[in-house]
């Protein structure tokens, strides 16, 4: 659809500033890529794009927030990986993930790099599960907190195997990694624009990645899969939405922007060099991941027997 077929109130839209609210503190992968998409959008819409930091409750808060408010496109959220897809499965939650939102777009996703203290002996996911199945319980890992992607992607991969980990929580990547390099803890999953940077330092050993392509930021990477589960895949990811019944010719118009804007070669070039993958997609393509995810993760906890209140 042209412009100039869309109804009057899309082609005036916007005519003030938007909020985009982020669910984790500045810093980070979320906000990095807020940031980047929103100066991009601000400079296309003609609007300024402001970025609202609401951290707490792994997304939670944030995500109340959004789902309360007005249906106009003056408030989008930054959807991510525990706030559409991990949390619904932990806890009850202020929102629903689905029926509270419209979603716009699919934006983006990072992989995780499975990292370990290069005085750890694997060298590989086999041999990592080798010596886990070999001191069933006493390998240790690492993660950004309970309930987070990295968290339960090292569950994902004792479930998948049959090993046993512990657990060691942290609050947010940052403290996770100090632990890793430090040798407190063997290995972690961490995102790949945080860990990039020690394994290319030598302070960390990288062993795979998580997606079920390889990473284009680093193709000499193996991918948990290649080492010998297939079907493994846990990813950061990120949507773009709006509350529940946002007009459609607004949500066209966002989508249509933001894929654009996703695409220009100067958000790439700083989007891709810290392991982002670029998505853009329809907003049914967004709500159907979203669908995806939530389905995974409820299958996942459910599995591994995890209840919130003994962790948070």
């Amino acid at each position: 659809m042209t412009l100039s077929a869309w109804p009057a109130a899309a082609q005036a839209y916007p005519t003030r500033p938007i909020r985009l609210i982020i669910p984790l503190p500045p810093g980070g992968g979320a906000d990095f890529i807020g940031r980047v998409i929103g100066q991009k959008l601000s400079e296309q819409l003609g609007q300024p794009m402001i970025a609202d930091n609401r951290g707490g409750a792994s997304g939670a808060i944030a995500g109340e927030l959004a789902a309360r408010a007005a249906p106009d496109g003056y408030t989008l959220f930054l959807g991510y990986a525990a706030s559409h897809g991990i949390n619904p499965a932990l806890s009850k939650l202020p929102y629903d993930a689905l029926n509270d939102f419209t979603p716009v777009t699919y934006m983006a996703q990072s992989q995780n790099i499975v990292s370990v203290h290069p005085s750890f002996a694997p060298n590989s996911i086999k041999e990592l599960i080798a010596a886990a199945r070999a001191k069933p319980g006493q390998i240790v890992y690492a993660s950004a907190g309970f309930g987070s992607a990295t968290h339960l992607s090292a569950v994902l991969l004792a479930q998948m195997t049959g090993v046993s980990f512990t657990h060691v929580p942290h609050k947010g990547a940052g403290p996770a990694l100090i632990d890793l390099i430090g040798g407190h803890v063997q290995f972690a999953f961490a995102s790949l624009p945080a860990a990039l940077p020690h394994t290319r330092a030598g302070k960390l050993k990288a062993l795979a990645v998580s997606g079920l392509k390889r990473s284009p930021t680093v193709p000499d990477l193996p991918t948990v899969a290649e080492g010998g589960l297939p079907g493994f895949e846990t990813n950061q990811w990120y949507v773009l939405l709006g509350p529940a019944k946002l007009p459609a010719a607004i949500v066209q118009r966002l989508n249509a922007e933001t894929n654009k804007a996703l695409n220009a070669a100067d958000v790439r070039a700083k989007l891709e060099p810290q392991g982002f993958e670029i998505e853009g997609t329809t907003p049914e393509a967004a709500r159907e991941h979203i669908r995806s995810e939530l389905a995974k993760w409820a299958k996942v906890v459910a599995g591994a027997g995890i209840k919130a209140e003994a962790g948070r």
